[in-house]
């Protein structure tokens, strides 16, 4: 799979994450009302995050920015992009934000998927600031920026540590509940950033209690209406990264006997309607989670090249709709964004 991220792509999504960010309205907020003081607007709940519709989606469209400068050092929005973070990410702002989120009333505010964005939105800059490539100027904001977010996300993984050891049961649903998903971010900041590192363990952990005994996943029944993530895909995709390579076959054999009915894209019929248009973003994480399900798989394996065929599928089905309208644009650019890391991370075992 090539040419899922092109320079221009790039391009266009960081100006449209530039706008994201930075557009309070239409806002959908995620907003825990405690008594009469608590209506104010989303700028003034949330200085930093308070753009792109609601406060996970300004997280990960921030993500996207910063996976954006990392890619292409010679962005034309580059400049753009250091200027808004200057601007926005200043003790003050994210002191603000710390302290919505260590309010007692609010201790499952965005749990799972706004953490775990949140966490790997930490772990990026991290990766950005160290990376001996990076412009020695970007590094070192880069470093600034993730020593503001540092008390935030230092509250986030203490609590997706605690959910993660004490929580019985996953959430499997197909959005933003859902735990697969939530524990892959996860893993994914844990590779790169040491202030998340102790987040792997915890995470194979309870992955192994959730998913390792399951069988025979329910795929006739995907996907819901409003579903961005496949319930069954994200858990293969999670386990393919916890489990041994041989023993992932295995369990791989037992949970998803016939994958077909999840090869195929779905049609998304309105990209006008908040809900419907998740589906495209369901096209876009099905890819990515087929690459990940076949990265272990042995070479001679027949499902390998039929993720291969389906991950190309469904990225082609929803790749050129992600800015047709704002209920969409608002959050699935960085979807593509993901993506193509996945590309990356997996095209050795491409086969």
């Amino acid at each position: 799979m090539t040419d899922t991220l092109t320079t221009a792509a790039a391009s266009r999504f960081a100006r449209a994450g530039l706008d994201n960010v930075a557009r309070e309205y239409p806002n959908h907020p995620g907003h825990l009302l405690t008594g009469p003081l608590d209506l104010r607007p989303p700028r003034a709940l949330h200085p930093v995050f308070f753009g792109s519709y609601d406060w996970h989606s300004s997280v990960h469209q921030h993500w996207m920015l910063v996976r954006l400068l990392h890619r292409y050092q010679d962005l034309p929005e580059a400049d753009a992009i250091d200027a808004w973070f200057d601007a926005t990410w200043t003790p003050a702002n994210l002191e603000v934000e710390l302290a919505y989120l260590a309010d007692p009333a609010r201790t499952t505010f965005e749990r799972p998927y706004g953490w775990a964005w949140l966490v790997l939105l930490h772990a990026t800059l991290h990766h950005l600031a160290v990376d001996p490539t990076t412009d020695r100027r970007r590094a070192r904001r880069a470093a600034g920026w993730a020593a503001e977010l540092r008390p935030l996300q230092a509250l986030l993984v203490e609590r997706a540590t605690t959910w993660l050891g004490t929580a019985r049961l996953p959430n499997r649903v197909g959005a933003h509940p859902n735990s697969a998903f939530a524990c892959t971010l996860l893993l994914d900041a844990a590779a790169i950033d040491p202030a998340a590192a102790g987040l792997a363990a915890a995470v194979h952990d309870a992955a192994r209690r959730w998913y390792l005994a399951d069988h025979d996943a329910p795929v006739r029944f995907e996907p819901s209406s409003a579903d961005f993530l496949s319930p069954s895909l994200v858990e293969a995709a999670l386990m393919s990264r916890v489990l041994e390579p041989g023993d992932y076959a295995r369990w791989l054999d037992r949970f998803l006997p016939d994958p077909t009915p999840l090869t195929v894209p779905v049609e998304v019929e309105d990209r006008t309607d908040p809900q419907t248009v998740h589906l495209d973003g369901l096209n876009l994480s099905r890819a990515w989670c087929w690459l990940q399900v076949a990265a272990p798989l042995p070479d001679d394996d027949p499902r390998r090249p039929l993720a291969r065929t389906a991950a190309r599928s469904h990225r082609d089905a929803s790749l050129h709709h992600v800015l047709d309208d704002y209920v969409g644009a608002h959050w699935l650019p960085s979807f593509v964004v993901y993506l193509a890391d996945v590309e990356v991370a997996t095209a050795g075992a491409a086969g």
